[in-house]
């Protein structure tokens, strides 16, 4: 086989890095992956540079492992790399490129006082998470590295700078550092405000000084250098000179791997975190509940950002696999998180009672900066499994539902939807509980389980195969004109069922705010 006929996708999620290696007939072929988590240090959520480093080498090498296994050839070359990560955080160099503080991920909810001033500065929502944000809360706060500062960028951009040298992101992921422009540029009038607000700081830069080089889908961003070669693939095999794409966010790898690029598309990723992309047709008002951000393309996208998802449901699943074990049953992890995903659909939509807040951490939609997973229920509440698994998988979407019900009324049209992350993993489960959410039938793509590292590798693809189509027409014609998917519309029932669960959620969370201060 001809290895300059693969494309390579590689990306840092929140507890997986993985990367997967795809040939010209967009079939995945080889993988690797390793496993890792946040941490919590002295009060920041972080991943600590060796462990990025780390991280990477043995995932790349658990793929060269496969390609090995199955094409039977090394893996010295590849026709295109590119890189994806979780978007936002913070990650701030200094002239030598050494990191001035830990990685900030996007779980940080410190920001607060330097987000709610930039949005009312720029008349822009500007997230807790993004990068501005905690640059104007570091200078604010007046931590001793903000003078130092030669370069910021997100976790994709500092991969993809350390192998190929290029400080440089794709237009989706640079905006989540700032804002972008309808001209696709950092927007200018922004950059000048931002400038008037720290120029008392006696700040040796300027924000135009220190944000990486924005590329579009399709563009070329380096090549892997030969220091790079050996970062990635420390035994000398991965040869130098590989094309790169242009690193992406986690967003927009996302939206490529379940082809929805195209205005009025969308897609709900739902794992750790959850969030959904829906490409907009028309200007919609300024909210601090939804994010405005690009395909990589440059269109503008809706997003709806909840900071927790599925953490709750693992936990309560794992203290279940524990009764098992105490009770000499073995249960493979798989078929336990197939068997009580299953069981919510026996449960009543509106959940007869129960309530939950799956809060591990804030949620910015509801305006929290901590959270406490909470269960409530009325003494009189049906307390079955089906019923707790029910509320336990509805809680999950619930901040969705709020992001997306503004929406509505700003009118934005959606034609169709796709849903994807290990949320969706039991056939028809959360599709079904997702559909009664959002009241639209939604898809799951059979491609759909790769997720970011599968849309990384597209944006490749589409770099060094396309023959001068948009992006939208490549996937659409000759990636995903023959992948199977299947679409479910919930139930008038469901539907009607989680309007109430949602009624009760809104009224409820004082609780929840209850909850944060006194325990």
């Amino acid at each position: 086989m001809n290895m300059q006929d693969t494309v390579l996708g590689i990306e840092l999620g929140s507890t997986r890095i993985k990367a997967v290696l795809v040939d010209k007939d967009h079939a995945i072929i080889a993988s690797g992956s390793h496993e890792w988590e946040n941490i919590l240090e002295r009060g920041v959520w972080t991943y600590h540079y060796e462990d990025i480093i780390n991280g990477v080498q043995d995932c790349f090498m658990k793929l060269q492992h496969d390609v090995m296994d199955t094409i039977g050839v090394p893996l010295t070359t590849t026709g295109a790399i590119g890189v994806s990560a979780m978007m936002h955080g913070y990650l701030a160099l200094d002239e030598h490129d050494r990191p001035l503080t830990e990685f900030r991920t996007w779980r940080n909810r410190t920001t607060g006082k330097a987000a709610k001033e930039l949005s009312e500065k720029f008349s822009f929502n500007i997230p807790l998470r993004w990068s501005v944000a905690h640059l104007y809360q570091a200078v604010l706060n007046r931590e001793e590295h903000v003078t130092r500062i030669k370069k910021i960028t997100t976790l994709a951009g500092y991969i993809h700078y350390l192998l190929t040298g290029k400080f440089i992101v794709g237009v989706g992921d640079a905006s989540g550092i700032f804002p972008i422009d309808t001209k696709n540029r950092y927007d200018e009038s922004m950059m000048k405000t931002f400038n008037h607000l720290v120029e008392d700081y006696d700040l040796p830069w300027n924000i135009e000084d220190i944000l990486p080089a924005i590329n579009m889908a399709g563009e070329q961003a380096g090549r892997l250098t030969e220091t790079g070669a050996r970062l990635l693939d420390p035994t000398g095999t991965m040869r130098e000179g590989i094309l790169f794409a242009p690193p992406e966010g986690d967003a927009g790898t996302g939206m490529t791997a379940t082809n929805s690029v195209r205005v009025r598309s969308g897609n709900v990723s739902a794992g750790t975190s959850a969030f959904a992309m829906i490409v907009l047709d028309k200007p919609i008002e300024v909210h601090r509940e939804i994010d405005i951000v690009t395909t990589p393309t440059g269109k503008p996208v809706a997003m709806i950002h909840c900071s927790n998802c599925t953490s709750d449901i693992n936990a309560w699943i794992n203290l279940f696999g524990e009764f098992a074990e105490n009770l000499g049953v073995n249960i493979p992890e798989s078929k336990l998180y197939r068997m009580l995903y299953s069981k919510a659909l026996e449960g009543r939509p509106d959940c007869e009672g129960l309530l939950s807040y799956n809060y591990y951490s804030g949620e910015g939609i509801t305006d929290f900066d901590e959270g406490r997973p909470v269960l409530l229920r009325k003494p009189d509440a049906k307390m079955d499994l089906a019923s707790f698994m029910r509320t336990h998988m509805t809680s999950a979407l619930a901040t969705l539902r709020l992001g997306m019900d503004i929406l509505k009324d700003e009118h934005v049209e959606i034609d169709r939807i796709y849903g994807h992350g290990g949320y969706f993993k039991t056939p028809e489960v959360g599709q079904r509980i997702l559909s009664a959410a959002i009241d639209i039938p939604v898809s799951i793509m059979q491609s759909a389980a790769e997720g970011g590292p599968y849309g990384m590798a597209l944006l490749c693809a589409y770099m060094i195969w396309n023959t001068g189509e948009s992006l939208e027409d490549y996937l659409d014609n000759k990636v995903f004109d023959k992948v199977a998917h299947k679409t479910l519309m919930a139930s008038s029932d469901e539907v009607d069922g989680f309007g109430r669960f949602i009624s009760n959620y809104r009224k409820a969370l004082k609780v929840e705010r209850a909850a944060v201060e006194s325990f």
